[in-house]
């Protein structure tokens, strides 16, 4: 612990966000740069607890006492080493994770937390620009081939780590492009895409071949749009036959439907639907996304991270008005009493995108969605709801009565969250067994019911967040590497189910 005051001396504070009217112009990152000094001052404020129960928070485990500790001594290289020790992508993690680390931290019991991720960012980015971040091929190969399928953050850890351990790594990608959520799902002003691209030439350097376009098991046709136009179809019993094992990092891309009234309509879309042709047109793929919010009224349901991806892309594209509906009621500005400290603080979150417009409703449902008449969707009829026990003396949202309202819109985005992985493509192919809620099931060692094929991520997680993606990717990549070999001396950060500390 570097500075024993520094809790008190300085406040949290983050780098400022580019004003609203210069940044709906472009697709950039928000964020203004944020002085070196002032970093200094944000990890000065890290307690070196006895127990530091960020390490709780954060299934990477990574080491955020010493990392802030360096970078209060000015020690950016050391630091870059403590950080990539746990943690395959920092530079991710640190602009797209939510920081259950931050909800952890001791100071936030009765002070405002460390900014952990932004301090996290600020590392990575002086590594890269400083040229620390370097490829660290194996010395030696085994003579092994293992299949990946899936370039999302658990595929791609999984791929390092196991690249690292000698073995030669094939990644298999339905996209155009490698990257899964990471390239389609996440916009620009988030993540830019140059951010990704650094990270898998690193990859690449390091052995990794990447096969995109290329599906493994025919996808389903609700999610055909996640493919490339020109997607090759590769057997399942193919892929397991040309590889000594096969890791499948599929992710949770089943979208949540809204069964009401008028789903049949035109202008009602799965979030993905309207992301990832965004961002096919920012990368230079498309001229234009065939989805649209420009010139339209919008309403998002769904008031989660997806929701506000959606909003802020719906800014940029020149959306008339944009609403976001949430079924949930308000959350609190500060922890209530029955989420204490060091759960996940359930409280109301303002991203980039809510600051720049935009109207959010909470406590409402929608009840059907209205035609214009040419089998169009021109509006959504909702209800305000209120949390009940049911007969069964489960939670349910009951309408208020006389709360019925009417939005206009002209485009409708479901951002409900992922219901699992496709049960089609190579889940079927292979035969893989599936657990009580839909995902692919995996024992004590990320192995499938199928052998040699193993499972990690959201594909048997089911949705979650970048950091439990990663750590499931490394910790997969230690059996699969044991399964192999023998032995491992691969990390193996988390076990199979771990939950999140609540």
């Amino acid at each position: 612990m570097g500075d024993l005051t520094g809790f008190l001396k300085y406040d949290r504070a983050l780098p400022p966000r580019r004003p609203v009217p210069v940044r709906l112009r472009d697709w950039k990152e928000v964020y203004e740069p944020f002085p070196p000094e002032a970093v200094r001052q944000q990890a000065a404020r890290c307690m070196d607890c006895g127990i530091p129960f960020c390490h709780e928070g954060c299934p990477l485990g990574n080491l955020i006492p010493e990392w802030n500790d360096l970078v209060y001594r000015d020690d950016f290289t050391e630091a870059s080493e403590r950080l990539h020790a746990t943690n395959n992508f920092p530079e991710f993690t640190g602009r797209l994770c939510p920081a259950p680390c931050e909800g952890s931290c001791v100071l936030g019991i009765n002070a405002a937390p460390v900014t952990i991720e932004r301090v996290e960012v600020e590392i990575a980015e002086r590594a890269w620009s400083e040229g620390w971040v370097e490829p660290h091929p194996a010395a030696k190969a085994t003579g092994k081939r293992v299949a990946i399928v899936g370039s999302g953050p658990a595929g791609l850890a999984a791929a390092q780590q196991l690249a690292r351990a000698g073995h030669a790594v094939v990644v298999y990608e339905r996209a155009e492009r490698a990257g899964g959520l990471l390239r389609y799902g996440i916009p620009e002003f988030k993540m830019e895409k140059a951010v990704l691209d650094r990270r898998l030439r690193q990859l690449r350097d390091e052995g990794v071949v990447f096969r995109c376009g290329v599906s493994v098991g025919r996808p389903d046709p609700e999610t055909a749009g996640a493919c490339a136009p020109d997607v090759e179809v590769m057997a399942g019993g193919d892929l397991v036959g040309e590889h000594d094992a096969v890791v499948l990092a599929g992710g949770s891309t089943v979208p949540r439907d809204l069964a009401v009234p008028g789903r049949h309509l035109r202008g009602i879309h799965p979030a993905m639907e309207f992301l990832k042709p965004s961002n096919l047109v920012q990368e230079g793929t498309l001229t234009e996304s065939p989805v649209s919010a420009r010139g339209k009224h919008v309403v998002i349901i769904g008031g989660g991270d997806t929701g506000a991806d959606c909003l802020g892309t719906a800014h940029r594209q020149g959306a008339l008005s944009v609403h976001q509906l949430e079924i949930l009621p308000e959350p609190p500005a500060e922890r209530n009493p029955d989420n204490p400290w060091p759960t996940w603080p359930v409280i109301l979150r303002t991203s980039s995108a809510h600051e720049e417009g935009g109207e959010r409703l909470f406590a409402v449902a929608t009840a059907e969605l209205l035609d214009d008449g040419t089998g169009g969707v021109r509006g959504l009829r909702a209800h305000e709801v209120e949390m009940a026990l049911d007969d069964a003396g489960r939670p349910a949202f009951v309408p208020v009565p006389g709360s019925t309202f009417e939005l206009t819109c002209e485009l409708v985005l479901l951002a409900m969250g992922f219901a699992g992985p496709e049960r089609g493509g190579v889940v079927a192919d292979l035969g893989l067994a599936l657990d009580d809620r839909g995902n692919v099931s995996a024992d004590t060692g990320w192995a499938t019911n199928v052998p040699g094929v193993f499972v990690c991520g959201d594909m048997t997680r089911g949705q979650s967040l970048i950091v439990w993606a990663i750590a499931e990717g490394r910790s997969a990549a230690a059996s699969v590497d044991r399964w192999l070999m023998g032995r491992t001396a691969l990390p193996v950060p988390i076990t199979p189910g771990q939950l999140a500390l609540r």
